[in-house]
């Protein structure tokens, strides 16, 4: 995956947590919009910033934007946050639903 990024910080607002299980099971609040996704890397916004996982197999098992929550599985072996903003004209889901 490629992603331009641009210098714009991120409010930190709200609550953001993460909870990982073992590097394979990650439960995390504070999602505001997954930009995108492989099996080894998703890149999501935080209230606290842009937030890359890389691994391996990873999954989304379960997204729910409305109330900020991401359930993921796999082998994480990284997390990695930026407060720069990922620039796109919508993320995936923002262009599925259109």
């Amino acid at each position: 995956m490629n992603y331009q990024i641009e210098d714009k910080s991120m409010p930190q607002t709200g609550t953001h947590t993460i909870k990982l299980e073992n590097r394979k099971i990650m439960s995390i609040t504070g999602v505001i919009d997954v930009d995108g996704f492989d099996e080894h890397t998703i890149v999501l916004a935080t209230s606290y910033g842009i937030m890359t996982i890389h691994g391996n197999e990873l999954h989304i098992n379960k997204l729910n934007i409305e109330e900020g929550c991401l359930n993921i599985d796999g082998n994480v072996a990284a997390i990695q946050y930026s407060d720069a903003d990922v620039s796109s004209k919508g993320s995936w889901l923002s262009k599925m639903f259109k």
